[in-house]
């Protein structure tokens, strides 16, 4: 519970220094920013505060912080070329709602790490099983599946032969949202490299990928972009189709092939 405790505390400061800059630049720039070196900075600390850590929090550790080293690179230089992001239009300029996201991000950030704080803290060398095996694999399939989607989707956006049009080559001829899902299987594979280790409360733990997991699915991933989308293509019968026959989540061959 300290390590819980201190790592909460870690990551609030983090956001609260970001959102100082935010709230008084009116700033959508540094948002992603603070999320990922959040991360970062805990996965540091945390290991750096382990004397005794071994193999498996060296590997988790790792993990993160090449996932947030790629997820900073990418939406930084997003953020960078279109400018603001239209999310926090009329939330910017509101104090308390703009430090209310805020703070609803540090709250995330803690519990999708709660696996991986509670594995790293760990003070001595923990067992090598098959699930550590499967853990990484998952997550490296997560991260191919995540960043091919955002090279593919930001090139295409980027091509003004595109302007108002949505993506539906290359992974995204499979899955309308693969970069939530390829974010997805990252988490759940720290899960499952860790859960063998785990024991009691620490069973906690499988909150982490639940969260990550419930909030793609149902509160701040597709539910916006899924609204936003029908509202714009609403009269566009090749949007319909592709809607029709594209998975939501899952990557899978669209039922045009079956």
């Amino acid at each position: 519970m300290e390590i819980l405790i201190s790592t909460f505390f870690i990551i609030l400061f983090i956001q609260l220094i970001f959102f100082t800059f935010a709230a008084i630049f009116k700033t959508d720039k540094v948002t992603d920013l603070s999320y990922g070196l959040s991360f970062i900075l805990t996965v540091i600390y945390l290991i750096f505060s382990n004397k005794s850590a071994g193999l498996v929090q060296c590997v988790v550790s790792v993990l993160i912080i090449i996932w947030g080293f790629r997820l900073i690179s990418y939406l930084f230089q997003r953020i960078l070329k279109i400018g603001k992001d239209k999310r926090f239009d009329g939330v910017r300029e509101n104090f308390l709602r703009f430090l209310r996201f805020w703070i609803f991000q540090a709250v995330a950030v803690w519990a999708i790490m709660l696996p991986a704080s509670i594995i790293i803290s760990k003070n001595h060398p923990l067992d090598i099983k098959i699930n550590f095996y499967v853990g990484i694999a998952c997550w490296l399939t997560g991260i191919i599946i995540e960043t091919l989607a955002d090279i593919q989707k930001f090139n295409f956006k980027n091509n003004p032969d595109n302007k108002d049009k949505w993506i539906e080559t290359g992974i995204w001829k499979y899955s309308r949202h693969p970069n939530y899902f390829g974010e997805m299987l990252c988490w759940w594979g720290i899960y499952i490299l860790s859960f063998r280790n785990l024991k009691g409360v620490e069973n906690i733990a499988i909150l982490g990928p639940i969260f990550i997991t419930s909030i793609l699915l149902f509160v701040s991933g597709i539910p916006p972009l899924e609204k936003k989308y029908n509202e714009s293509y609403k009269d566009n019968l090749n949007y319909q189709k592709y809607k029709k026959r594209t998975s939501l989540f899952l990557p899978r061959p669209n039922k045009k092939s079956l």
